[in-house]
């Protein structure tokens, strides 16, 4: 008789090596929402520190011209996970709850193969924990994604009843698995409860190869804040919440030592668009950087985000070249030996020349493009960034406090071209002078948006009434 025990067994420890006899890597993904491109103590922070993530800088490379491929939550989310630009899987605006739309969900199509997906056929276990925001019914939510394990919100933390300025959203939905654990749970211990569930994950599967992907959902408002920290920074709560994200990630690198993880563990820090300045003091710094969070100006786009894998990254670099979070996409398939899908477009690039320290090593982008929603607003190569005509949003009135946020108002950029080499607060349209320079950007804007018109696919719709997970619409939902 076959002893299929030991059979299974050994082909797990086949699948799950290299071709070199070493251990596959594990991946671990931070992932914060709406942390500007100042709110670390490597990126020139003030009033707070983050000693876990100067560490990490330390010991690995830091970007200082990393973009989220979307200024706002979902499409920079699809991007992230899927390698594309969200208009190319059908994304590029914010999600709402289902509950909220008369039942019309949205969400990214089962067909995307995410990271996760990359990686199961390796042996990978693999878990999302914290904020998901790329569909709210089972069908698009993390366990037909890919992942073996989740423990989040489904979508922003505001989107609940005790919004500030809409007051029609329904529950907020603390889920498990596809399962509401709890509604409206409580701001201030979602960091430590995430926290919490993905030092127990990493605990669990020390023994294999495991891909976590942890997307806090602060320090997006509203803000919330353990004991543990409140209080503890000179910038107010938004710099306690940053703290205690800062926690978060020395709790997980103290998990990786202590199991003897740290030499075959690639962690990326991030995040997912730029600070959402209308509110105040409660809402983070893009230093330098025009604008914020809902813009293409660099405020909105370029954010944080270090990388770390010691023996295989080398410690204190400092890259300045052009890289997007839809990159780490082919960067974590080269890095296993995933295999990319080949029947659809990805647009990521592997990273590693620059996380290597290459010699001659470049952006992996001749252009970059930055999209509002679904309009194409500018383009980037090398130092030069072109906006296209278009509207955005601004404050001109002081930024909102405590929770409350200010109003917008709406104004427009006529074609401007800016080096961002030698202007990278975008205040010197240099158009008139470099008309070679904006004709080329030019036609570049015209040949993508062509093609991605022909290329685009679709999100998934689901049009009949459903509910978020397997519960029942709320009464007044």
């Amino acid at each position: 008789m076959l002893r299929v025990a030991p059979l299974i067994a050994l082909a797990l420890a086949l699948l799950t090596s290299s071709t070199h006899g070493e251990r596959l890597p594990n991946v671990v993904i931070v992932h914060t929402d709406d942390q500007g491109y100042a709110d670390t103590g490597a990126y020139g922070a003030t009033g707070f520190q983050t000693p876990n993530l100067d560490q990490l800088a330390a010991e690995g490379i830091r970007f200082t011209s990393a973009y989220a491929v979307a200024n706002a939550c979902s499409p920079s989310r699809a991007a992230l996970l899927t390698g594309c630009y969200p208009v190319r899987v059908g994304l590029p605006d914010v999600l709402g709850p289902s509950q909220r739309n008369n039942g019309r969900a949205v969400g990214l199509h089962p067909n995307e193969v995410t990271v996760a997906e990359l990686l199961k056929p390796l042996g990978y276990a693999t878990a999302c924990v914290g904020k998901w925001h790329l569909g709210d019914i089972p069908d698009f939510l993390p366990l037909n994604q890919g992942f073996d394990a989740y423990f989040g919100l489904p979508y922003s933390n505001d989107m609940w009843p005790n919004h500030p300025t809409s007051k029609d959203f329904p529950p907020l939905p603390l889920m498990e698995g596809n399962k509401v654990i709890e509604t409206n749970p409580d701001m201030n211990q979602l960091t430590t409860r995430y926290t919490e569930y993905a030092v127990s994950f990493i605990t669990e599967h020390k023994d294999r190869p495991f891909f976590l992907y942890l997307a806090h959902s602060m320090p997006h408002v509203p803000l919330g804040v353990s004991d543990k920290f409140r209080g503890k920074s000179a910038q107010g709560l938004y710099g306690d919440v940053i703290m205690e994200i800062d926690w978060s990630v020395g709790e997980i690198m103290r998990t990786l030592r202590e199991a003897g993880l740290e030499q075959s563990t690639m962690v990326i820090f991030t995040s997912d668009n730029g600070p959402w300045i209308s509110y105040g003091n409660h809402a983070g710094s893009a230093g330098p950087l025009r604008e914020a969070k809902g813009t293409t100006w660099e405020g909105g786009h370029r954010v944080p985000c270090i990388v770390r894998w010691p023996g295989r990254i080398p410690a204190n670099q400092v890259c300045d070249k052009m890289i997007a979070n839809f990159d780490f996409y082919p960067t974590i398939a080269e890095a296993t030996g995933a295999v990319l899908p080949t029947d659809r477009i990805i647009d990521g690039k592997s990273l590693w020349p620059l996380l290597e320290g290459r010699p001659g090593a470049g952006t992996p982008h001749e252009y970059f493009y930055f999209y509002g929603r679904d309009e194409l607003q500018a383009v980037r190569k090398g130092p030069w960034k072109l906006h296209l005509p278009h509207s955005y949003r601004t404050l001109e009135v002081p930024a909102g406090t405590d929770g409350l946020p200010a109003p917008y108002v709406q104004r427009d950029t006529p074609l401007a071209l800016y080096n961002l080499t030698e202007d990278i607060a975008e205040k010197h349209n240099q158009a008139a002078g470099s008309r070679f320079v904006v004709e080329e950007l030019q036609a570049a804007a015209e040949t993508f948006k062509a093609a991605m018109a022909l290329e685009a696919r679709p999100a998934g719709l689901h049009e009949s009434p459903v509910a978020a997970a397997d519960e029942p619409v709320p009464s007044g939902g």
